[in-house]
């Protein structure tokens, strides 16, 4: 392991990062207006993954529907997917209702104060367990993302592999005896934000603004000359693709056959048109006389983690005599769009309702 920096030429670290984050740092993100652990714990869980501006919109949808925790667990997993459709992940989703249960449950609607007990939580990873730790009860430990492992990985010059866990781990070590001392309880809360925002703004990917740095004086990184080959992480996502037929049936009256998806699997709980492996396979549901599908627009590409989806929407009118015969024997229900926003739905099926409202109005 090459330009590693020693814990005694690092410690200034913490210190010039938190002057920064106060003085240039991000204040207005509505989570940071109280430090109660609810909302640090749900803003931290849609943030995995999420960009901050897709993210504010929901944390205050969430909070004026789920004021507490105990609001969060009282709620169904339909009601809940259903305020999160669009945000993606959706096994956060399930995994943050399952997680307030529990904090009910087994805590009285107290959240746990250190990390340990936080990360034995339904969704909560060591990163999201210390975040949460150390914004809402000081506790000296670092936050891991993978923000952090590039601002970290840079500042130290660390040149092995993050694709390990192992690896992982010892970054993780020397990112403890970066932070602040133990009994500047506002200084870790500090830090740790400055981490994030460091990561956000001027730490990017590809093109790092390293010249307004406010660690740049003695970023090993920087120092070589070519900080973006820091941190190194061979392994590469294996993407894969899969296309589906998804028939929109709709009754004469406007409700839209809707059926919920099985777990585990594609969009697991939330609610979507059937889905088949092919065209044939969509009209072995129906009998001759009902074959008069239509092409609701062109096929298109909904991007997920590892896969990319080709979605092939068919669409087909019935009469509401007609509907016991069709879905004979399908698990699903007739919703009417009134109530379309109470469902969980993946953002592709949302779109297609929204364009049918637009183009019906």
């Amino acid at each position: 392991m090459t330009g590693i920096k020693s814990v005694a030429v690092a410690q200034p670290f913490s210190q010039r990062l938190v002057q920064w984050q106060r003085q240039h740092g991000r204040h207005d993100l509505p989570w940071q207006s109280s430090r109660a652990p609810y909302g640090v714990w749900l803003s931290e869980i849609m943030l995995q993954q999420t960009q901050v501006a897709t993210v504010r919109q929901y944390f205050s949808r969430f909070m004026e529907r789920f004021p507490s925790v105990f609001a969060l667990a009282g709620a169904s997993l339909d009601e809940v997917l259903a305020l999160w459709s669009g945000l993606g992940y959706y096994s956060r989703a399930r995994n943050l209702h399952r997680c307030a249960q529990v904090i009910v449950d087994n805590f009285g609607g107290e959240f746990p104060v250190t990390s340990a007990q936080l990360a034995t939580l339904p969704g909560i990873g060591p990163s999201t367990a210390a975040a949460i730790a150390a914004f809402c009860f000081g506790e000296r430990v670092s936050i891991m993302d993978a923000n952090v492992q590039r601002v970290l990985g840079r500042y130290l010059a660390f040149d092995m592999d993050l694709a390990q866990q192992k690896n992982v781990g010892k970054l993780w070590l020397l990112a403890t005896n970066l932070l602040p001392p133990i009994e500047d309880k506002q200084g870790i809360a500090a830090y740790t934000q400055g981490l994030m925002d460091l990561g956000a703004g001027i730490c990017a990917a590809r093109n790092p603004s390293c010249s307004v740095c406010p660690v740049n004086g003695d970023c090993a990184g920087y120092a070589v000359g070519t900080p973006t080959q820091f941190p190194l992480k061979t392994r590469k996502l294996k993407r894969s693709h899969q296309s589906f037929w998804m028939l929109w049936l709709q009754r004469s009256d406007g409700a839209v056959w809707f059926e919920q998806r099985p777990t585990p699997g594609v969009w697991a709980g939330l609610y979507a048109f059937p889905l088949f492996h092919s065209e044939s396979e969509a009209l072995g549901i129906l009998s001759p006389s009902q074959i008069k599908l239509t092409t609701f627009g062109p096929a298109f590409k909904h991007v997920l983690t590892h896969k990319d989806m080709f979605l092939h929407p068919l669409e087909l009118r019935v009469q509401i005599h007609q509907t016991s015969q069709i879905c004979q024997g399908r698990m699903g229900r007739w919703v009417m769009p009134s109530q379309w926003l109470d469902l969980g739905m993946p953002a592709p099926i949302r779109r297609l309702l929204d364009m049918q409202k637009t183009s019906s109005s």
